[in-house]
């Protein structure tokens, strides 16, 4: 077994997390067991799924195939707006352990904030409070979070997130909320840290964004020898960020993971903070709700139809 190759952080209750992990939004369930045990046999140890992302049962099967220890991995997974509210997050925590089939989650978050009813949002944080004080969690925390909703989350509850896990890549780097998360020993965790979510949701899908295409990227990628999301993720690491790319090919699986071997200079590092547009190309979390959510996804299934 190839052991793990990502360091570790230290989370504000004493917990480590790795700082490079294997993500699996819109990872196919005819694929997900087979992507996750390959990444956990070829060093990974942190795993991303959601109960929103539907495939936690080939997951949790991807887990068990690939033959590493429990005790070695980190598994993350989100309530779904949906199951907000106390009684319904504790149901919906059960339901995502007997799926992953198993004892515990080491990270269990709130997956979006539900500004149109922010009180459900609360209540369901405070059930996670309670499952972290019964143990089944070793670690809580949110997802796409602004400074705003942090302030009104931390003010009606006990336990400060561990995490804050939100879109964030060099086209949108978050400086502000970081400074936030700094502060408040909140760890910054990014999905789609290598603007995925640019080229796969385009507002002009015959103009895709392509951070791994900028000029400056590709430049530094030259210079280290390095493909351009590996240079990309070096950048997250190297800002105290954790970060979990998702791919589907198994060659990107092993680059994404192999960032340890090299370190960019101040000034690459700078450089690449400079290409922030504060470019979103998931959704705004101010504007979020159910009814948001399905416009997105009709909006999805419109553009694979045409």
């Amino acid at each position: 077994m190839v052991p793990a190759k990502s360091p570790t952080i230290k989370l504000n209750n004493g917990v480590e997390m790795p700082v490079l992990g294997v993500g699996s939004f819109a990872l196919p369930t005819i694929q997900a067991a087979d992507d996750i045990a390959f990444a956990l046999q070829n060093g990974y140890r942190l795993v991303d799924t959601a109960t929103n992302y539907g495939n936690e049962k080939e997951v949790g099967e991807g887990i068990k195939r690939s033959g590493v220890k429990r005790s070695e991995l980190f598994v993350t997974t989100k309530l779904w707006i949906e199951d907000f509210g106390y009684d319904n997050a504790i149901k919906g925590f059960e339901n995502s352990l007997k799926l992953l089939g198993l004892d515990y989650i080491d990270l269990y978050i709130l997956h979006w904030p539900v500004p149109t009813d922010f009180d459900k949002t609360v209540q369901a944080y405070k059930a996670l409070e309670k499952l972290y004080v019964d143990k089944k969690i070793r670690a809580i925390g949110v997802s796409n979070f602004t400074i705003e909703h942090l302030e009104n989350l931390m003010k009606q509850t006990s336990v400060v997130p561990a995490i804050n896990q939100v879109e964030l890549h060099p086209y949108l780097i978050q400086k502000d909320l970081r400074g936030f998360h700094k502060n408040h020993g909140i760890v910054t965790e990014c999905w789609g840290p290598i603007g995925g979510e640019l080229t796969n949701s385009a507002s002009n899908p015959t103009a895709p964004i392509r951070l791994l295409q900028d000029y400056t990227i590709v430049k530094l990628a030259e210079k280290y020898k390095k493909v351009t999301a590996q240079i990309v993720l070096r950048w997250h690491v190297q800002n105290g960020m954790i970060a979990i790319p998702k791919s589907q090919h198994y060659e990107r699986l092993l680059y994404n993971i192999d960032i340890f071997d090299f370190e960019l200079t101040a000034d690459d590092m700078a450089a690449i903070d400079n290409l922030n547009k504060n470019l979103h190309g998931g959704p705004l979390p101010n504007l979020f709700d159910v009814a948001a959510f399905k416009k997105i996804i009709a909006g999805r299934k419109t553009k694979i139809q045409a």
